[in-house]
C-alpha cells in the first residue's frame, strides 16, 4: 500500500524538463510567475550558460527579425534579489538589446543551479544552437557540478548514452583542435575521427586534414596508419567478420570497443572515459555480480 509521503516523494522527483520548460501561471503572491514582460536591464546573464559563441552574421539576421517582428520566443529567466538572471534565450536577450528594445516577454521560473543548466541546454538543443564542444562542455558541468551519471543526462537530454559519452569525449581533444570544432572549421566526425589517432599524431593530423580538406573517411584512414610513409605498402584490410563484431559489442556495451588481430589470435580493447564508466563497465562484465 502506497503511504501519502512515497506519493508526494514521486511527484517531486518526476519533476521532468518537460515541466521545467513549460510556463505556467502562479497564484498572487507566489514568486514564480508565468509569462511577463521584463525590461532589459533588469535581466543579467547567468553563469550557467552553456553557450559561448555568437556568429555575427546569424546574430545580425535575428537583430533584423526582431526589429520587424519583435521576439516571438519568450525568453526563460529565474528571479534574484535584484532583478531576474537569464535562463535561456542569450542569443534572443543580445539581439533584443541591439535592436533597441526596453523590454522581452520571458518566462519567470524557480529553479536550482542544476536545473538552470538542464534547461539552458535543452533550449539550445531544440534550436541547434550549440557547437559540439559547447555541448560537451554543458554535459561535463552535469557530470562533475552536479554529480549527474551519464545515463541521468542521456534521459535528461532524450539522448541514449553512447550518444553523451561520445560527445564527452571530444574534451580528450587538443585545444586546437577543439578550438576548430568550436568555431565551425572542423565537423564532428572528423573530430571523433582524430580521437582514434595517437595523442602525439593528433594536431600534425588535424593541421593536414585542414590543408588537404580531407573528408571524415579519409580522416579515418589517416588516424589510422599515422606514420605510414608514401610508397609504403598498403596495409591488408579490416576482417569484414572482425569489423561487425567490434560495431556489435561497442554497441552492447555503450563504449568504443577494438579488435586487434585475426579470427583466431588478437587482443580486445575497451574505453572507458570516466571513473563512472569504469564501474558500469566492470559491473556489465562481471554479470553484475
Amino acid at each position: 500500500m502506497e503511504r501519502k509521503g512515497d506519493s508526494v516523494k514521486k511527484k517531486v522527483l518526476g519533476r521532468g524538463l518537460s515541466a521545467l520548460l513549460t510556463p505556467t501561471v502562479a497564484p498572487a503572491g507566489e514568486k514564480e510567475a508565468g509569462l511577463l514582460q521584463i525590461p532589459l536591464g533588469k535581466i543579467r546573464a547567468g553563469g550557467l550558460q552553456p553557450r559561448k559563441t555568437f556568429p555575427p552574421e546569424t546574430l545580425a539576421e535575428l537583430v533584423a527579425s526582431i526589429r520587424e517582428k519583435g521576439v516571438l520566443v519568450p525568453l526563460t529567466v529565474r528571479p534574484t534579489p535584484d532583478g531576474y538572471e537569464l535562463v535561456a534565450g542569450e542569443r534572443r536577450f543580445r539581439a533584443a538589446e541591439a535592436a533597441g528594445l526596453s523590454a522581452v516577454p520571458a518566462v519567470v521560473r524557480k529553479l536550482t543551479d542544476r536545473e538552470a543548466l538542464e534547461v539552458a541546454l535543452v533550449d539550445n538543443l531544440q534550436r541547434s544552437d550549440l557547437n559540439p564542444i559547447e555541448l560537451a562542455e554543458g554535459y561535463h558541468r552535469l557530470m562533475h557540478d552536479f554529480s549527474l551519471t551519464q545515463e541521468q543526462i542521456a534521459v535528461r537530454m532524450g539522448k541514449d548514452r553512447a550518444t553523451v559519452a561520445n560527445t564527452l569525449r571530444l574534451l580528450k581533444l587538443p585545444a586546437p583542435v577543439r578550438q576548430a570544432v568550436a568555431d565551425g572549421r572542423l565537423s564532428a566526425g572528423h573530430a571523433r575521427a582524430l580521437l582514434g589517432a595517437p595523442a602525439e599524431h593528433a594536431v600534425p593530423i588535424f593541421e593536414s586534414v585542414l590543408r588537404r580538406d580531407l573528408s571524415v573517411r579519409e580522416t579515418e584512414r589517416l588516424c589510422a596508419a599515422p606514420g605510414k610513409r608514401k610508397g609504403s605498402r598498403k596495409p591488408p584490410a579490416a576482417d569484414a567478420h572482425l569489423k561487425g563484431l567490434e560495431e556489435e559489442l561497442s554497441r552492447r556495451v555503450g563504449t568504443r570497443v577494438r579488435l586487434r588481430g585475426t579470427q583466431r589470435k588478437g587482443k580486445l580493447e575497451i574505453s572507458y572515459f570516466s571513473a563512472e564508466e569504469l564501474h558500469r563497465l566492470c559491473e556489465f562484465l562481471s554479470g553484475g555480480r
